[in-house]
């Protein structure tokens, strides 16, 4: 009977206008998506650990931010913060960067630690710490980007160091490329158009403020600018806070902004890569500075790591946004 009425009522002759006008509006929301109250348009599996940071040692260590891609020498390769547990900031803030490797992400028995792939070097490049890398390759070349501190304090500055091989790094005579805000760092570089984006976590003002995720843009890696901020936090503080460990994925039209706020990561929706609400969340994990990535057929997956907790861990991601025959920024292999 409604059906009818509506019929009858003329309403279906104009509904094809109505959704030509929705559309140029850009109000129609992106074909698939479909997230329900009881089920978030993405979500986890199990955690598993991969990596002991700890093995050959006497000591306790963990692992924290990190980084994965697949190497030209056909294996994954994963850099991250690494130290002694329990935290001793004194002796130990992060200055050394773990490396290991593995020919699968799942790979059982664990990934094989390898030396350290950096170490801080104050006298030489004023690294007090080696924080939050993130590598990208580009051409023949790989860009590590990473958050070096210095000791008076919480003042960061991201670095870039580039490799051939993922074995041996170079420091940038570039550096530093971005310094911002009280806590500028937790860098992530994706493409996005003709033009790379740089998204970090910062805050408001250079003495604290609102936690924010800004963005710079780049046409070389080298050369950034356009500073803009993409995401503002109700909270107010200084070091931490809720928008930590920025990374930012895109399928199809849509891009989902992952951030941490402790224990948690939590997830926000937007079609404007340098725009996301605190309102669009669309789903909450919980992980620690979480990594997104793609094994070699294709599966997603997430990671979990965190100062005190030990080893590195990871999980399939599921989606429930009905975008998985779509174009992505993660491609299968990283």
């Amino acid at each position: 009977m409604k059906g009818k009425a509506i019929r009858d009522s003329g309403f279906v002759s104009y509904w094809p206008l109505l959704v030509l006008w929705l559309s140029l509006a850009g109000m129609m929301p992106e074909a698939g998506l479909a997230q329900t109250p009881d089920r978030p348009l993405l979500e986890a599996g199990k955690f598993a650990e991969i990596f002991d940071p700890s093995v050959g040692t006497k000591e306790h260590w963990a692992a924290n931010d990190h980084t994965l891609i697949w190497g030209p020498d056909h294996q994954w390769h994963v850099f991250g913060i690494t130290h002694p547990v329990p935290l001793n900031w004194d002796k130990d803030p992060g200055k050394h960067l773990f490396h290991a490797t593995a020919a699968r992400l799942t790979q059982t028995p664990l990934w094989n630690k390898q030396n350290f792939a950096l170490t801080a070097d104050w006298d030489k490049y004023g690294e007090f710490l080696l924080w939050a890398p993130h590598v990208i390759r580009n051409g023949a070349l790989y860009y590590m980007f990473v958050c070096v501190g210095n000791k008076q304090g919480h003042q960061y500055k991201i670095h870039l160091l580039t490799s051939k091989d993922l074995w041996h790094w170079e420091r940038s005579p570039a550096n530093p490329l971005v310094i911002d805000g009280f806590d500028g760092r937790d860098p992530n570089v994706v493409r996005v158009g003709g033009q790379w984006v740089m998204y970090y976590t910062a805050t408001s003002s250079t003495n604290g403020g609102n936690h924010i995720v800004a963005s710079v843009t780049s046409k070389d890696l080298l050369h950034w600018g356009n500073r803009r901020v993409v995401f503002t936090h109700p909270s107010r503080g200084t070091f931490g806070g809720p928008t930590e460990s920025p990374f930012v994925v895109r399928r199809g039209k849509s891009y989902y902004l992952f951030i941490c706020d402790g224990g948690t990561t939590n997830v926000y929706l937007s079609t404007d890569p340098f725009h996301w609400e605190i309102a669009e969340l669309v789903g909450r994990i919980q992980a620690h500075a979480a990594e997104v990535v793609r094994d070699r057929d294709g599966f997603w997956y997430i990671s979990h790591a965190g100062w005190e907790r030990g080893g590195l861990s990871l999980a399939r991601l599921f989606w429930h946004d009905g975008l998985d025959g779509a174009d992505s920024s993660l491609k299968p292999g990283g």
